[in-house]
């Protein structure tokens, strides 16, 4: 796990599903932290830190351009 870095924090499961279609278009490595326990708890999911979006080093800059761009044509939408 120290290959992946910390790109984004979702509260919820529904809200990082747009940006992970996004991410597997382009073939980069993610991994999603506390997921399981926040869909089992969602009402606890702040108290565990939210749900982490952590991206492979090597395609970091790729997925980190890929929500700008995402927030920059949906601005009602917000990435964490």
């Amino acid at each position: 796990m120290k290959a992946y870095l910390h790109l984004a924090t979702f509260t919820y499961q529904y809200e990082y599903l747009v940006i992970q279609g996004l991410l597997e278009e382009e073939g980069i490595r993610y991994f999603k932290k506390n997921e399981t326990l926040a869909g089992l708890l969602p009402f606890y999911s702040n108290a565990l830190g939210g749900i982490h979006l952590l991206v492979h080093s090597e395609d970091f800059n790729q997925a980190k351009k890929i929500i700008e761009d995402f927030q920059n044509t949906n601005p009602h939408l917000k990435v964490v």
